[in-house]
């Protein structure tokens, strides 16, 4: 592999801070694979992600996500049984953005969990179409196409979608710009908890939790456990603000750092805002058992009522995302993440 070495000089407090960052060459290869429904992500040959459409998901995603160490680091189940993943709240599958109030139907909590009876009440995102892949030397880009439907199948809003994928000596970025159009007269975000962009990540990511809650074991059953085993579990967050720990839920800011060590790898994922985004900076739907969502359009639940965001499209209208996972095989200092911001805004 060939480096390049930027020096980077930023003014901190007054005094001038030196910080160097090694830019990989390493090849980034997008295989996709249309039988299978999805687009697998190679990092010098090896797996980083996946972006999948299968017909049992509500969504496309990108499933798994693993550290440069080779890692997972989001959680197995529900498209693998793995034993010690909890088995609660089947929609959370890898990395995926939606909402759960969108003309009233739910998409956030879509699932094949959801009765027949209920299922008027959801909405689904389809997968049309791959527009674009390109692969190259330290970053490729994939572009796609899809379609967020009613239940009666009724297309509400076309998204387009480019993610960047960026790999850095010892971390990988993934850029996603989203641009929804709206597609029927008018299309409405009621302020909701449920949303946006969001990961669900391993067990070994999560915070330590007493409370019981039900894993799947050996045999792929999903057993209640009053008393939870942390050995492996040594998440924490921390947020722009220097909030730490589970009280990072409801707080605002630009971005959020989960910390944590999976088989002796040091590991961290940090979702940064844009702040081209309606509602920057976002609000934080970040749970300690593994849910870590930035919700930049759900305000009222986060500000106990002091705000509240309800945002529109008529017919003809767009609205563009943006949002960046960082996925680094080190515990990244606030220096170091508020430097990734900083160029993260001017793109």
């Amino acid at each position: 592999m060939k480096y390049k070495t930027l020096l980077l000089i930023t003014v901190l407090n007054g005094s001038f801070l030196l910080f160097s960052q090694s830019v990989s060459k390493q090849a980034v290869d997008l295989k996709v694979y249309d039988s299978e429904k999805k687009v697998d992500v190679l990092v010098d040959g090896k797996l980083f992600t996946s972006y999948i459409y299968p017909d049992n998901v509500k969504k496309p995603v990108l499933w798994p996500v693993m550290s440069p160490g080779g890692n997972m680091l989001t959680r197995s189940y529900p498209m693998v049984n793995k034993e010690g993943d909890r088995t609660d709240h089947p929609h959370h599958v890898g990395v995926w953005l939606n909402y759960g109030d969108v003309n009233g139907l739910d998409f956030w909590n879509n699932s094949e969990a959801i009765s027949p009876e209920k299922r008027d009440g959801y909405g689904s995102i389809y997968h049309r179409s791959i527009e674009k892949t390109k692969s190259g030397k330290g970053k490729a880009l994939l572009v796609t196409t899809s379609d967020w439907k009613s239940p009666d199948n009724t297309i509400m809003l076309e998204e387009q979608t480019s993610f960047e994928f960026i790999a850095l000596d010892n971390s990988r970025i993934i850029d996603r710009t989203t641009t929804l159009k709206a597609v029927i007269d008018e299309v409405k975000f009621t302020d909701n908890k449920e949303g946006m962009f969001a990961i669900r990540v391993a067990r070994e990511m999560e915070l330590p939790s007493e409370k019981p809650t039900t894993l799947m074991d050996s045999h792929g059953n999903a057993t209640r456990v009053e008393k939870m085993d942390n050995t492996f579990v040594k998440g924490d967050y921390r947020s722009a603000e220097g909030v730490e720990g589970k009280e990072v839920w409801g707080t605002r800011c630009r971005w959020m750092k989960l910390s944590s060590e999976i088989n002796g790898e040091p590991v961290a994922l940090v979702i940064i805002d844009h702040p081209s985004n309606v509602g920057y900076p976002t609000y934080w739907h970040a749970r300690d058992y593994g849910l870590f969502a930035a919700n930049t359009l759900g305000q009222k639940i986060f500000s106990d009522g002091k705000n509240e965001l309800n945002f529109s499209l008529k017919k003809g209208e767009t609205v563009t995302f943006k949002y960046r996972l960082v996925v680094a095989a080190e515990n990244l200092t606030d220096n170091q993440i508020n430097q990734l911001a900083d160029e993260y805004a001017k793109k």
